[in-house]
């Protein structure tokens, strides 16, 4: 590997684990982090792992941000930082809903740009997203993450096509419902509901070390794997719920199981009838 790896929203959960561990063993990390506060803090974490990291700042969002990025020449990009919306698509206020759109699609997508460029010139280069199992599937109330998502892996897809010829490869990384400082924002009760854990969807005690393993190995070229569900428990499920797209019929105008479930979660029980 010929430059360093660069890794966004490295600030916490996904990203700063993988760059922590990236450089623990040696190779050279860039973690990009959100705001300033965030670069003392990951740095000192990278100091009890007597690691050498070194940290800047980089909101996607921020034009000039991105600029200074795409002077790193990274030889691997991990496009991990993102936010979550949740709420029913009918309420959700405009600004929430761009503010979704800014950070997972159109900032991850223009410092991508820059970045895919300078790849393609050295003909060398290895493009991660950090998507999501939303990516590929939606539940009721996650429809604006779920279209950012969905959205990051039409580009990917792209990307890897438009990419070959360069020697530039592109990857997706699908985590389900780990909790890691960004789905517990989403969820940010889940320990006080009041229902069966048997009952639910998803173990939201998820250990997201498989993620992190993984993570690790598609960004260092150990794994081939275009797509990466995780966890792999979750991808017949995931298959089964795409495939059925293919036979769906218009709704019967009855309240769907999912929407129920939602409404039957307390304390965060959406308001309506």
């Amino acid at each position: 590997m010929t430059g360093p790896i660069l890794i966004t929203g490295a600030g916490s959960g996904f990203g700063k684990e993988v760059a922590l561990r990236l450089a623990s063993a040696g190779h050279e990390v860039i973690a990009g982090v959100e705001i300033i506060a965030q670069v003392s803090a990951v740095r000192a974490a990278a100091r009890e792992r007597g690691a050498e990291l070194r940290v800047e700042k980089l909101d996607v969002t921020d034009p000039g941000d991105r600029e200074n990025a795409w002077s790193w020449e990274a030889e691997v990009l991990l496009n991990n930082a993102g936010v979550s919306e949740g709420g029913a698509t009918a309420d959700l206020p405009e600004e929430r809903l761009r503010r979704q759109f800014e950070v997972n699609v159109f900032g991850t997508v223009l410092l991508t740009q820059g970045i895919a460029r300078r790849m393609a010139a050295r003909r060398s280069g290895r493009i991660v997203f950090m998507s999501s199992v939303a990516g590929l599937t939606v539940d009721p109330f996650t429809g604006a993450y779920a279209a950012s998502k969905h959205a990051v892996e039409a580009f990917a897809d792209a990307l890897d096509q438009e990419l070959a010829e360069f020697g530039v490869t592109v990857a997706t990384i699908n985590p389900g419902p780990f909790l890691t400082g960004f789905n517990d924002t989403m969820f940010e009760t889940w320990k006080e509901w009041r229902d069966n854990p048997a009952d639910r969807l998803f173990d939201y005690e998820y250990d997201p070390e498989p993620v992190h393993r993984r993570t690790v190995q598609v960004l260092l070229g150990e794994d081939r794997r275009y797509r990466h569900l995780l966890p792999a428990e979750m991808e017949p499920q995931a298959r089964a719920q795409v495939d059925g797209q293919w036979d769906r019929q218009l709704n019967d105008g009855r309240r769907p199981a999912l929407v129920q479930k939602a409404y039957d979660i307390a304390p965060g029980t959406p308001v309506g009838p």
